[in-house]
């Protein structure tokens, strides 16, 4: 089976954690695996903070890219449509809180698992979990607002 992953339905997507359209950035992919949103992505040297360790804000920056677009998937989901289908939406950062539990190993891939807890209007909960290895090394708790809606043309929408 073809995974379907969310960033390649955010046309114009910039962002330096999970824009498609940013040769520099992290180039995060994320995907359904039953009800959990999945993204796997290994780190570069570059992205130390001490040696042969993940820099604590790369990794808050790879949970809050994975949430936001997990969060934009679970929307259309929850409505019973499929990515890329109109109206489109965006979700930005409301709060994030991360735990970290353990250094994260820069020489092994990460995988983050986000489950949604709750969705309430224009709003995403979730809880996401990162492991290296077999290893938990940080948790997550994030909310998720919507600030794009492609059908509304109010000026309510926060940015395009």
């Amino acid at each position: 089976m073809v995974k379907k992953y969310f960033q390649d339905y955010m046309p114009g997507n910039v962002c330096f954690g999970c824009g498609n359209e940013n040769p520099e950035g992290l180039q995060i992919k994320s995907f359904w695996e039953d009800q959990k949103s999945i993204c796997t992505w290994m780190p570069q040297e570059k992205y130390h903070g001490w040696a042969n360790l993940l820099n604590g804000g790369i990794l808050a920056t790879l949970i809050d890219c994975h949430c936001m677009c997990t969060a934009m998937a679970a929307a259309y989901k929850n409505e019973g449509r499929d990515l890329g289908s109109s109206p489109e939406y965006r979700y930005a950062t409301g709060t994030i809180t991360v735990k970290y539990l353990k250094p994260t190993s820069c020489q092994k891939e990460i995988r983050l698992e986000a489950e949604v807890t709750e969705i309430k209007g224009k709003k995403v909960v979730m809880h996401c979990n990162v492991w290296s290895d077999s290893e938990k090394t940080a948790e997550a708790q994030v909310i998720a607002i919507r600030v794009y809606n492609s059908a509304k043309t109010d000026g309510n929408n926060l940015f395009k």
